[in-house]
């Protein structure tokens, strides 16, 4: 009623005068609107309504921007690293030649295993599953059994880890992902594992021949 009868604006109009404002700067604001000839016009109360909890439906679509990311990585179960989190805790190329430990960086032969260094000490294996899980089907009892992480933690070989992954095609994934992964302020070195038997087979052969 108040709305379809903006002739008749009388004490009662003001009171929907909704402002987050503290009441006492409220009522200062409502003395001069009563100075000014008890006037209040409907697109001011609109525009300070739009302003308050009437207009609490505005921020709607950001939910929809939710959705949207959350249905990218629907893939991944969400106790796993999202792709966004990867690239943006991520060096960039320029930023990685500024560190000494990617000096020389060879991604090494393609296998399904990776090999990763300069982990910070409080680095854990449940950290690096949290990372590297992203490319294992854990549905798949195969892929389960296959991923394997062996971090070191003493000696010289602290601060590095070995993660098996199911296939060639998922360590590359990661190695692509990962590689220069700032993970407790420390980026990652990721490559691939190198392995030894190819030269053990080499060795076998010149001993037949």
């Amino acid at each position: 009623d108040v709305f379809e009868q903006p002739q008749h604006v009388g004490h009662k109009k003001i009171e929907f005068h909704i402002s987050t404002e503290i009441p006492a700067v409220l009522q200062i604001k409502l003395e001069k609107e009563e100075k000014n000839g008890k006037r209040v016009y409907l697109h001011a109360s609109t525009e300070e309504i739009n302003n308050t909890g009437f207009g609490r439906i505005f921020p709607a679509p950001s939910s929809n921007d939710k959705m949207e990311t959350e249905e990218e990585d629907d893939e991944i179960p969400s106790e796993f690293i999202s792709r966004k989190d990867l690239e943006k805790n991520r060096l960039s190329r320029e930023e990685m030649e500024k560190f000494s430990v990617f000096k020389n960086y060879e991604p090494g032969d393609p296998n399904c295993r990776i090999y990763v260094k300069n982990l910070a000490k409080q680095v854990q294996e449940k950290d690096l599953k949290f990372i590297f899980g992203r490319y294992v089907d854990f549905e798949s009892e195969v892929e389960r059994n296959m991923f394997d992480i062996r971090l070191m933690k003493e000696g010289r070989m602290k601060g590095q880890a070995f993660i098996g992954l199911p296939n060639e095609k998922a360590a590359a994934k990661a190695l692509k992902e990962a590689n220069g992964y700032v993970l407790f302020e420390k980026p990652m070195v990721v490559q691939f594992a190198r392995s030894a038997r190819p030269k053990q087979d080499a060795n076998e052969g010149k001993r037949k021949k």
